[in-house]
Protein backbone atom coordinates (compact mmCIF):
# COMPACT_ATOMS: atom_id res chain seq x y z
CA UNK A 1 0.00 0.00 0.00
CA UNK A 2 1.38 3.40 -0.96
CA UNK A 3 0.21 6.31 1.18
CA UNK A 4 2.03 9.26 -0.38
CA UNK A 5 4.85 10.22 -2.69
CA UNK A 6 7.18 10.48 0.32
CA UNK A 7 6.85 6.91 1.57
CA UNK A 8 6.45 3.37 0.39
CA UNK A 9 4.67 0.91 2.67
CA UNK A 10 4.45 -2.85 2.22
CA UNK A 11 3.07 -5.47 4.60
CA UNK A 12 3.08 -9.24 4.38
CA UNK A 13 1.86 -11.93 6.74
CA UNK A 14 4.37 -14.76 6.88
CA UNK A 15 3.61 -18.29 8.05
CA UNK A 16 6.80 -18.44 10.08
CA UNK A 17 7.70 -17.79 13.72
CA UNK A 18 8.74 -14.27 14.69
CA UNK A 19 12.24 -15.43 15.67
CA UNK A 20 12.81 -16.96 12.24
CA UNK A 21 11.59 -13.84 10.41
CA UNK A 22 13.66 -11.63 12.70
CA UNK A 23 16.82 -13.62 11.92
CA UNK A 24 16.05 -13.43 8.20
CA UNK A 25 15.98 -9.63 8.31
CA UNK A 26 18.52 -8.86 11.05
CA UNK A 27 21.33 -11.30 10.27
CA UNK A 28 23.20 -9.59 7.44
CA UNK A 29 24.11 -12.90 5.76
CA UNK A 30 20.53 -14.18 5.80
CA UNK A 31 19.30 -10.75 4.70
CA UNK A 32 21.78 -10.85 1.84
CA UNK A 33 20.53 -14.25 0.71
CA UNK A 34 16.90 -13.25 0.16
CA UNK A 35 17.53 -9.56 -0.64
CA UNK A 36 20.20 -10.65 -3.14
CA UNK A 37 23.01 -8.46 -1.87
CA UNK A 38 26.35 -9.04 -0.18
CA UNK A 39 27.19 -6.69 2.70
CA UNK A 40 30.52 -6.36 4.46
CA UNK A 41 29.49 -6.90 8.06
CA UNK A 42 26.76 -7.32 10.65
CA UNK A 43 23.88 -4.93 11.22
CA UNK A 44 24.90 -2.80 14.21
CA UNK A 45 23.49 0.64 15.10
CA UNK A 46 25.67 3.43 13.74
CA UNK A 47 27.60 1.16 11.41
CA UNK A 48 28.02 2.01 7.73
CA UNK A 49 27.97 -1.07 5.55
CA UNK A 50 28.92 -1.37 1.92
CA UNK A 51 27.93 -4.08 -0.43
CA UNK A 52 27.10 -5.25 -3.92
CA UNK A 53 23.93 -6.41 -5.59
CA UNK A 54 24.17 -10.14 -6.27
CA UNK A 55 20.92 -10.69 -8.19
CA UNK A 56 21.49 -11.80 -11.75
CA UNK A 57 20.71 -9.23 -14.37
CA UNK A 58 20.99 -5.55 -15.05
CA UNK A 59 22.10 -4.43 -11.56
CA UNK A 60 24.39 -7.33 -10.62
CA UNK A 61 27.62 -6.05 -9.13
CA UNK A 62 26.37 -2.52 -8.42
CA UNK A 63 27.78 -1.12 -5.18
CA UNK A 64 25.68 0.45 -2.44
CA UNK A 65 26.03 1.58 1.14
CA UNK A 66 23.69 1.71 4.10
CA UNK A 67 23.89 3.27 7.54
CA UNK A 68 22.26 1.13 10.22
CA UNK A 69 20.03 3.18 12.53
CA UNK A 70 18.26 0.72 14.86
CA UNK A 71 18.44 -2.93 15.74
CA UNK A 72 15.76 -3.67 18.33
CA UNK A 73 15.65 -7.46 18.75
CA UNK A 74 12.59 -9.18 17.31
CA UNK A 75 11.05 -5.78 16.66
CA UNK A 76 12.71 -3.35 14.23
CA UNK A 77 15.70 -3.01 11.94
CA UNK A 78 16.19 0.35 10.26
CA UNK A 79 18.80 1.83 7.99
CA UNK A 80 19.37 4.73 5.63
CA UNK A 81 20.49 4.46 2.03
CA UNK A 82 20.43 6.25 -1.30
CA UNK A 83 17.42 4.93 -3.20
CA UNK A 84 17.95 3.64 -6.73
CA UNK A 85 21.52 4.97 -6.81
CA UNK A 86 22.57 3.05 -9.92
CA UNK A 87 24.22 5.66 -12.14
CA UNK A 88 27.95 5.06 -11.68
CA UNK A 89 28.75 8.54 -13.02
CA UNK A 90 26.84 10.23 -10.16
CA UNK A 91 28.17 10.92 -6.66
CA UNK A 92 25.16 10.34 -4.40
CA UNK A 93 27.04 11.03 -1.17
CA UNK A 94 25.70 14.60 -0.86
CA UNK A 95 22.08 13.58 -1.42
CA UNK A 96 19.71 12.89 1.45
CA UNK A 97 19.10 9.23 2.21
CA UNK A 98 15.76 7.54 2.67
CA UNK A 99 14.96 5.66 5.88
CA UNK A 100 14.02 1.99 5.61
CA UNK A 101 12.24 0.43 8.58
CA UNK A 102 11.51 -3.29 8.77
CA UNK A 103 9.17 -4.15 11.66
CA UNK A 104 8.07 -7.58 12.79
CA UNK A 105 5.12 -8.47 14.97
CA UNK A 106 3.67 -11.76 16.05
CA UNK A 107 0.20 -12.58 14.71
CA UNK A 108 -1.92 -15.72 15.20
CA UNK A 109 -0.89 -17.18 11.82
CA UNK A 110 2.84 -16.36 12.19
CA UNK A 111 4.56 -13.02 11.74
CA UNK A 112 3.64 -9.75 10.08
CA UNK A 113 6.49 -7.93 8.35
CA UNK A 114 5.89 -4.25 7.70
CA UNK A 115 8.36 -2.27 5.58
CA UNK A 116 8.33 1.52 5.27
CA UNK A 117 10.78 3.51 3.19
CA UNK A 118 10.37 7.25 3.73
CA UNK A 119 12.06 10.47 2.74
CA UNK A 120 11.54 10.47 -1.02
CA UNK A 121 10.33 14.09 -0.99
CA UNK A 122 13.89 15.13 -0.07
CA UNK A 123 15.48 13.32 -3.03
CA UNK A 124 16.47 15.69 -5.88
CA UNK A 125 13.47 16.33 -8.12
CA UNK A 126 15.30 15.16 -11.25
CA UNK A 127 15.43 11.57 -9.98
CA UNK A 128 12.76 11.43 -7.27
CA UNK A 129 9.90 9.88 -9.29
CA UNK A 130 12.10 7.18 -10.82
CA UNK A 131 13.70 6.32 -7.46
CA UNK A 132 10.24 6.06 -5.91
CA UNK A 133 8.85 3.94 -8.75
CA UNK A 134 11.80 1.56 -8.81
CA UNK A 135 11.89 1.11 -5.03
CA UNK A 136 8.13 0.61 -4.85
CA UNK A 137 8.44 -2.26 -7.32
CA UNK A 138 11.61 -3.43 -5.61
CA UNK A 139 9.93 -3.70 -2.22
CA UNK A 140 7.04 -5.66 -3.74
CA UNK A 141 9.60 -8.16 -5.07
CA UNK A 142 11.53 -8.23 -1.77
CA UNK A 143 8.36 -9.15 0.10
CA UNK A 144 7.94 -12.16 -2.21
CA UNK A 145 11.59 -13.09 -1.72
CA UNK A 146 11.48 -12.97 2.07
CA UNK A 147 8.30 -15.04 2.01
CA UNK A 148 9.99 -17.71 -0.11
CA UNK A 149 13.07 -17.58 2.11
CA UNK A 150 11.33 -18.07 5.46
CA UNK A 151 9.02 -20.70 3.96
CA UNK A 152 11.90 -22.76 2.57
CA UNK A 153 14.09 -22.96 5.65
Amino acid sequence: MTTSTDRIEKTIDLKAPRTKVWKAISDSQQFGTWFEVAVDGPFEPGRTLTGKITSKGKYEGFAFSMVVEKVEPESVLSYRWHPYAIDTSVDYSNEPMTLVELRVEEIPSGTRLHVVESGFDRIPAARRAEAYRMNDGGWAEQMRRVERYVSSK
